[in-house]
């Protein structure tokens, strides 16, 4: 499993440790990722993924799991999350 945000793309950025002698130490800074269930409204059922901290609180932002994967762009999504958006908007169109 790689160190990726499911829902953000969100991915290790590298770059170097400057102490006060200026010496330059490669590092890499990672995502702070979690595993969460989220609960899709439209589907009925739970989802696990594993996201970073700051896609966590845009989820809520944007009003559940639903709302956030119908606004996302494809090109950042997961291949689990276009499939989940996929489904999620066919269920949204059948009940309407």
């Amino acid at each position: 499993m790689s160190r990726c945000c499911e829902l953000t793309g969100k991915r290790p950025m590298s770059g170097n440790l400057r102490s006060h002698a200026e010496n330059k130490t490669k590092r890499t800074f990672r995502p702070n990722l979690c595993t969460v269930t989220l609960i899709s409204d439209v589907l009925k059922r739970k989802v696990r993924l594993r996201v970073s901290a700051h896609a966590l609180k845009s989820v809520e932002h944007r009003g559940g799991l639903d709302a956030y994967l119908v606004k996302a762009g494809a090109g950042e999504l997961s291949e689990r999350c276009r499939r989940l958006k996929r489904d999620v908007e066919k269920a949204r169109a059948s009940a309407a």
